[in-house]
């Protein structure tokens, strides 16, 4: 076998940047998977990350995965949730899907209820967020935070 050498790189043309591959977890319909999806994406965030936004994307991640495991998952019937995490157009997003038929819906919780305010939450956080079908059954919800440039 013989090794054909390549020719250098020339520097008159600027090399196109490489895009990143996002990163894509399966989780089970299990509420062990709300921390497992955080530290998974706690890793996966690169270590530019200013502290707010880490914290951010995580609380993020948490309240989407909550609420595919409570509403749009069945543990019972041994369904998954994923979630995906990719930077783009100056965006942090996430998109994470399940099977479910329901539709997230927001509303405003009564004051004295302990839950409800998960998208609530997703609003607050998020510069963009959409609720996209996913066939032949299930949604993806899709969220994006603003890479905000340092001062």
């Amino acid at each position: 076998m013989s090794v054909i050498p390549l020719p250098a790189a020339t520097t008159a043309q600027p090399l196109p940047t490489i895009p990143a591959i996002p990163a894509h977890w399966r989780f089970p319909a299990d509420h062990a998977s709300v921390a497992q999806a955080r530290r998974a994406l706690a890793n996966a965030l690169p270590l530019s990350t200013p502290p707010q936004l880490s914290y951010d994307l995580r609380l993020l991640a948490s309240e989407l995965v909550t609420n595919a495991v409570r509403h749009g998952a069945r543990a019972d019937e041994e369904e998954m949730i994923e979630l995906i995490y990719w930077i783009a157009d100056g965006h942090h997003w996430l998109a994470v899907s399940d099977p479910g038929r329901n539709q997230p819906v927001l509303v405003s919780p009564n004051p004295k209820a302990c839950g409800g305010r998960g998208l609530l939450l997703v609003n607050a956080l998020c510069d963009l967020w959409a609720v996209v079908p996913r066939l032949p059954r299930g949604k993806t919800v899709v969220a994006g935070i603003r890479q905000h440039s340092a001062a």
